[in-house]
């Protein structure tokens, strides 16, 4: 699975791993507005959160931004060779599953993912990058959906 920028991908990824948590957070609140049904999957000592912004300030959420934060940032240390994440990603997928998010909710990600990218960059998000990252995301879900019993 050879992507064809990776420094593409490197480049824009450096700009956004210097606050990941401020980026992370605009993906997740774009996620909630498109996708409200997955805010009650965040709970937390069964506590279920109220709003999307009481779900965004919770310090366990924010662990959970940080970690998927970390699996972009693998994906993009890994980029020209995606196959050494496929098992990690495959369990990635399984956890996924079994807390109730569906494979369909992962498309919204991805468009979240370039909505995120697009207000850090700027301008600098050219086509060009916008499709090298779509290409990315595209690979790290389908080792995701095996979690799923996909192939």
């Amino acid at each position: 699975m050879e992507l064809p920028e990776p420094e593409l991908i490197r480049q824009s990824w450096r700009e956004v791993s210097r606050s990941p948590l401020e980026h992370g957070t605009v993906l997740f609140a774009r996620l909630f507005d498109l996708e409200p049904d997955l805010l009650p999957l965040f709970q937390y000592n069964c506590r279920q959160f109220s709003s999307p912004e009481d779900c965004l300030s919770s310090p366990e959420f924010l662990d959970h931004i940080r970690k998927v934060m970390l699996v972009i940032d693998a994906a993009v240390t890994n980029v020209e060779d995606l196959s050494s994440l496929e098992e990690y990603l495959a369990s990635l997928g399984r956890k996924h599953r079994a807390v109730g998010v569906k494979l369909s909710s992962f498309s919204t990600v991805g468009e979240t993912l370039l909505y995120m990218l697009e207000k850090c960059l700027g301008p600098a998000f050219t086509p060009a990058t916008r499709a090298a990252w779509s290409q990315l995301y595209g690979a790290v879900v389908q080792a995701m959906s095996r979690g799923w019993g996909g192939e």
